[in-house]
């Protein structure tokens, strides 16, 4: 970090939990954002949301290397480069763990914005805003899946086209998200939904890539199709580990209907089944065996036991 960084630790420190705004440390709860800028007015907001175990981050070179695509495919240059932004999120990482009330890990997020719109700052415009914080995860939201499972619904939301802006740039521009798990909870309460593309291509869930188990292989969408997950990844690099064949291929929604197993991959959750969709049990209705050594060998990458850590963690909160 550099000296201000470093100036406005030692003072922001004895204040409890960090944010980090454009180089300078500041106290988590003055943490602002202008309601003029335009990650809020036009939703234009590069993200990226990493996870902690043991307080440290997890798989930040490949968090680092989306977000510095997804800068690209925007437009969007930060004020800092993605090498201090990532340094200066491992420390507040760890700050935050050890000063923070909750025991458990942390969500870490760092979005990109343009800056200020002119058009609600007397037409003068700003640098481009990037901003680092955390929270302690949700535990309770998904502690009971490893074992129950997820439930997936079809709805008639779709995916936003490439001509819109590419799936793989990814960005809090999520109107359909939010309209699609609506739907979807309308259907069948608790359920998420499954996100198509116009033609029927299967692309991901709100809160997670999909990938879904036949015969024995995992197959998943097509890198077209859906965002590239860093945890999709990290199961691939487990997969591979455990001798599991790996296939992408476009998916469609009767083929998640006929699979053996659906895998759920995402950041803050790592993996989860989902054992129904659209009111009928996948497979067997419980989580299946390449789920189960996918957790395990996800558990022993990370040196603790996700599901049992998910579960001890809800209890607390509860």
């Amino acid at each position: 970090m550099n000296a201000s960084v470093e100036l406005a630790s030692s003072s922001a420190s004895q204040r409890g939990e960090l944010a980090w705004v454009d180089g300078v440390l500041i106290p988590r709860h003055s943490l602002a954002v202008p309601v003029g800028d335009m990650g809020f007015v036009l939703g234009a907001t590069v993200t990226e949301q990493l996870r902690t175990f043991h307080g440290r981050l997890f798989l930040p070179d490949a968090h680092r290397d989306r977000l510095r695509e997804s800068l690209a495919t925007v437009g969007i240059q930060s004020g800092q480069s993605l090498d201090e932004v990532f340094a200066a999120a491992a420390e507040v990482a760890i700050h935050n763990h050890a000063a923070g009330p909750a025991t458990g890990d942390l969500g870490l997020v760092i979005f990109v914005t343009p800056g200020d719109q002119p058009s609600q700052h007397g037409g003068r415009g700003s640098s481009p805003r990037t901003v680092i914080h955390t929270f302690p995860l949700a535990f309770r939201l998904w502690a009971d899946a490893y074992a129950a499972g997820m439930s997936l619904c079809s709805v008639s939301v779709r995916q936003v086209p490439d001509a819109c802006w590419p799936v793989q740039a990814k960005v809090r521009s999520r109107l359909h998200y939010f309209l699609a798990d609506r739907e979807a909870q309308a259907s069948e309460p608790g359920s998420r939904a499954v996100i198509c593309h116009l033609d029927g291509r299967v692309s991901e869930t709100s809160t997670a890539n999909i990938a879904i188990v036949r015969d024995g292989t995992i197959l998943v969408p097509m890198p077209a199709d859906a965002l590239a997950g860093v945890s999709l990844a990290c199961a691939e690099s487990l997969a591979e580990s455990l001798g599991l064949r790996w296939q992408a291929q476009s998916l469609s929604e009767a083929d998640l209907a006929d699979a053996d197993e659906i895998l759920l991959t995402s950041t803050p959750n790592c993996i989860l089944p989902a054992t129904r969709f659209n009111g009928r049990a996948v497979g067997t209705g419980r989580p299946g065996p390449i789920y189960q050594s996918l957790l395990a060998a996800w558990s022993s990458l990370v040196g603790l036991d996700i599901a049992a850590q998910a579960r001890s963690e809800a209890s607390v909160s509860t």
